[in-house]
């Protein structure tokens, strides 16, 4: 089922500009100049960024562009801008977390994920709007597909800035749904690996069991390169010609008949193309894995936050405190009882996952929300974050509204490379992704 595109991005993808780049193609400075006018253009009305190093972003190009001249190219990225979640330290740029300045900091070192970007020869051009550390207090950030709804959350700015093609990239973090749902409200891909494949040193913690770094891109090829250098080795994916996909029922009748249906159509779409797909049960654990996650959430919040919070709790948003206070609140006995829980669901569900490419389903229940007081539902995205396995969010349609629609596709723990092989299928079968007319 193709897409109705509806305007043609405004800037190459990562693997294009990299690859123009290494050609001698494009230059890196020009290309920094042409992203930081998109964002001069866009930025008053989408508030994607909440802080535009153009300056270093133009040294930055100035040496990569140099280096190209000279033959020498520090990595797969090598002259390719990026945007930063503003929960991950940038050397030199302050870390505010969507947060008020009792929680600003200005980090003297980059966090893993920005070092090892930077060292395949990306350029950092700043840092994009994140919800109040991390959770659901939303952050100005506008969808650029249409400015009265929400891009989802947390990582709010990443995937409108990559919508919006200000940027080629952009990392985000996701402890419930916060990569792949803003993803799927804004057009983008999606993609966060196994929980611990990409180190979170130096990113601002929500809840560490939960935890993952992600990235927002164009496409799958895209998200496959940069999760690669973000892993720290070759992810190449296998490659794949008659997926074994499963569709569960039970996760479809959660979301609006619109998305349901969406969703049943891009099943017959992949098995016009040669895919089995297979209905398929989830376990018995998954009833009060929802619940299991949000006591973790609550618990290890409140154990990362506890001692700014006596100080400072009435600084923090409404979403965010209510969090934190229950943590605090609740007893070990919970918490323990709720791990329990997610890692019986982990363990459980892991045989249906490997036992098909990737399991099927919604991105979100419904397209982006109007108005900007929520960040959207997080529901189909919960499980995969909980369970800690690999997931992805392919931009796969437009609803009747307009805005985009997406299809999540999940696989087992270890197998980030496997699921990038069928999604990059997928997206295949689906065709490319339309852009927002800016």
């Amino acid at each position: 089922m193709p897409h109705v595109r509806c305007a043609e991005p405004a800037l190459p993808g990562a693997r294009e500009a990299a690859e123009r780049i290494r050609r001698g193609a494009l230059d890196p400075v020009a290309l920094v100049e042409a992203c930081l006018e998109r964002i001069q253009a866009l930025d008053g009305r989408l508030a994607a960024w909440v802080h535009v190093d153009a300056e270093g972003a133009r040294a930055q190009a100035r040496e990569r562009a140099a280096e190209a001249r000279g033959g020498r190219f520090r990595g797969s990225l090598h002259g390719v801008p990026l945007g930063v979640k503003d929960i991950f330290d940038v050397a030199g740029l302050p870390t505010a977390a969507g947060a008020a300045p009792f929680a600003h900091t200005r980090p003297a070192a980059d966090a893993a994920s920005v070092a090892r970007l930077r060292g395949a020869g990306a350029v950092v051009l700043g840092k994009t709007h994140t919800t109040q550390f991390a959770y659901r207090d939303p952050a100005p950030t506008r969808n650029p597909w249409n400015e009265a709804h929400t891009p989802g959350g947390s990582s709010s700015g990443s995937a409108a800035a990559v919508a919006a093609g200000m940027v080629p990239l952009a990392l985000g973090s996701q402890t419930v749904g916060s990569v792949l749902r803003p993803a799927a409200y804004c057009g983008v891909v999606g993609f966060k690996g196994t929980h611990g494949l990409v180190p979170a040193d130096g990113v601002v913690p929500l809840a560490w069991s939960l935890d993952h770094v992600g990235v927002f891109t164009r496409d799958v090829a895209d998200a496959t390169l940069a999760i690669g250098v973000l892993a720290g080795r070759d992810l190449e994916p296998p490659e794949v010609r008659a997926p074994r996909l499963a569709l569960a029922p039970e996760l479809l009748a959660h979301a609006t008949p619109e998305v349901a249906a969406h969703v049943r159509a891009s099943a017959d779409a992949f098995a016009r193309a040669g895919a089995r797909v297979e209905e398929v049960r989830l376990p018995a654990s998954f009833a009060g894995l929802h619940a299991a996650g949000q006591a973790i959430l609550e618990a290890e919040a409140a154990a990362y936050h506890a001692p700014a919070f006596a100080r400072h709790a009435a600084d923090y948003g409404p979403g965010i405190r209510t969090l934190v206070a229950a943590g605090l609140a609740a007893p070990a006995t919970a918490y323990i009882h709720a791990t329990r829980a997610r890692l019986a669901f982990r363990e459980e569900v892991m045989p249906l996952l490997l036992a098909h490419d990737a399991l099927l389903s919604p991105s979100a229940p419904a397209p982006a929300p109007a108005g900007l007081a929520s960040t959207g539902d997080a529901w189909h995205c919960a499980p995969w974050s909980f369970a800690g396995v690999p997931a992805i969010s392919l931009p796969s349609g437009l609803a009747a509204s307009g805005l985009p629609l997406a299809v999540q596709l999940v696989q087992a723990a270890g197998a980030s490379a496997r699921l990038l092989g069928v999604a990059a299928w997928c997206e295949g079968v689906l065709g490319p992704g339309a852009a927002p007319a800016l």
